[in-house]
């Protein structure tokens, strides 16, 4: 009697001959055999896998030692008190979720979503990250800016860290001023106003004079220790991000770990008033090379009032692009403002290392003069070669014709006056939402642009509602690839 074989896996198995003549229980016997085959074979399988993570995860776990205790080493003792902080906005919160469960336990409907998931929903979460102050509310500013990379529910609830941050007192404020100009600060400043012109969640804006020239100037200023806030609460959510993937390779293909360095990058840039001085001059230079200086400009900045943690920067006269009725009457033809303000900032992709990746309203201005003002340069956009490529196969148009195309409340305001950031991620998750649908997946880079490129269609429809902003010949956005390649060269020779 042949006897063949069968192939399981990584197994090969004795086929068992054809019985044609035997008893019921010859049969039960025999199967149940095989099902003992199988069985073994599938509890192999599961513990070579198992054996094999685990020695990947001790062949690991020096590293993760190591990088825990170097990241607790530059934390420092600052660790220790936001440690203590962090346990008190947990303890807050928490009890907000008790109390909120005690009122839906005598409801009939039972528990909604939101309380079922605890701490852990879009709604406790971000009542957490608000309680914890500057950094996480940077961090969920980030959620509700990357729908690319987070669930719409939580895009949606962090749209609410957008609010207005709450003023550092002034007296604050002075005393970083002479800890950094290392004088007196009206020997520096003839005057400064002391209610801020804004405030956001790691710096302060006040309008001023300087001392001599009498020329009106803003200072931005970091908020106190918000830096040793950044490190550690950074810090934290890195080491938490190493463990999770060390504990769940998952995690690892999610690259989770680095999303979390691109977020601390970033942030860790927008505190540091060296690279945002240098992000505007090499935006001005750009508009010299390109003899652009008399249709846009960003403003000068004073270095020799300006530092790390203090910014010195022109004070710039205009209003925001969705001032239908001001720009009316400083230009007569608001569409030429427009173009102008889009050639100006599609040419800077290509001529600059950075470009402005926050141009809502309150960064892009029509001054006094007709030109248009870019303003505050922290928060800029690297585009790599790759994504240039993608740039060119993709059709834009489609994209802004999706926004354009969606129907939601946040399109349907589209055309208010004022453009705000939480009515443009609205938007923006919409964009994602149907772009997903037809099977595209933007890295953040793209869609950092992609964004951009939204805040502009809203102008647009505002100020020239017949203008095709990617199709006008008007407007170069890749004609000028090869021009600008050679400023860029040139720029960094």
């Amino acid at each position: 009697m042949a006897i063949s074989a069968i192939k399981f896996g990584p197994f090969v198995l004795p086929q068992l001959p054809a019985i044609t003549n035997t008893t019921s229980g010859g049969l039960r016997k025999l199967n149940y055999r095989s099902k003992r085959f199988i069985l073994l074979a599938q509890y192999s399988q599961t513990q070579d896998l198992f054996s094999s993570r685990l020695q990947n995860s001790i062949q690991n776990l020096p590293k993760l030692v190591e990088d825990i205790v170097q990241t607790s080493i530059n934390t420092g003792p600052r660790g220790a008190l936001r440690l203590a902080q962090g346990i008190q906005a947990f303890v807050g919160v928490g009890g907000e979720w008790l109390a909120d469960v005690s009122k839906s336990t005598s409801s009939s409907t039972g528990l909604p979503t939101q309380l079922r998931l605890g701490l852990l929903s879009p709604l406790y979460l971000r009542r957490l990250f608000e309680r914890m102050g500057a950094t996480y509310i940077k961090l969920g500013q980030f959620i509700a800016s990357a729908p690319t990379l987070f669930p719409p529910e939580y895009v949606q609830e962090f749209q609410n860290c957008f609010d207005r941050a709450p003023a550092v007192p002034f007296e604050e404020i002075q005393r970083t001023l002479r800890e950094e100009l290392g004088r007196p600060i009206d020997s520096v400043y003839e005057y400064i106003d002391p209610m801020p012109l804004a405030s956001a969640s790691v710096a302060q804006v006040h309008a001023a004079r300087l001392q001599g020239s009498q020329e009106d100037v803003v200072i931005k200023v970091l908020k106190p220790g918000i830096e040793d806030i950044l490190v550690a609460d950074l810090n934290f959510v890195y080491v938490v991000a190493r463990i999770l993937e060390f504990l769940n390779p998952e995690f690892s293909r999610a690259s989770l770990v680095a999303i979390v360095k691109d977020i601390r990058e970033s942030m860790l840039e927008e505190v540091d008033f060296y690279k945002e001085a240098a992000n505007i001059e090499s935006f001005r230079r750009y508009l010299e090379a390109m003899g652009l200086t008399r249709q846009a400009t960003a403003p000068y900045v004073y270095h020799h009032c300006s530092t790390q943690r203090v910014l010195t920067m022109e004070r710039l006269y205009g209003v925001p692009l969705t001032d239908l009725d001001s720009i009316g009457s400083l230009v007569s033809n608001p569409e030429s403002s427009l173009i102008t303000a889009l050639n100006v900032w599609f040419g800077s992709l290509l001529a600059c290392e950075t470009f402005h990746a926050d141009v809502h309203a309150g960064n892009l201005w029509l001054l006094r003069d007709g030109r248009i003002g870019f303003l505050d340069f922290g928060i800029v956009g690297r585009i790599s070669p790759k994504t240039w490529a993608a740039m060119d196969e993709l059709d834009t148009e489609i994209v802004v014709a999706t926004a354009r195309g969606t129907n939601t409340n946040a399109t349907a305001v589209s055309a208010n006056l004022i453009v705000d950031e939480r009515q443009m991620n609205a938007l923006f998750l919409d964009v994602i939402r149907v772009s997903e649908s037809y099977g595209l997946k933007f890295p953040r880079e793209f869609a950092l642009l992609m964004k951009q490129l939204l805040y502009f269609d809203r102008y647009t429809r505002l100020l020239a509602p017949n203008l095709n902003m990617l199709q006008d010949q008007r407007i170069s956005i890749v004609s000028n690839r090869r021009s600008n390649r050679n400023y860029r060269k040139m720029s960094f020779e």
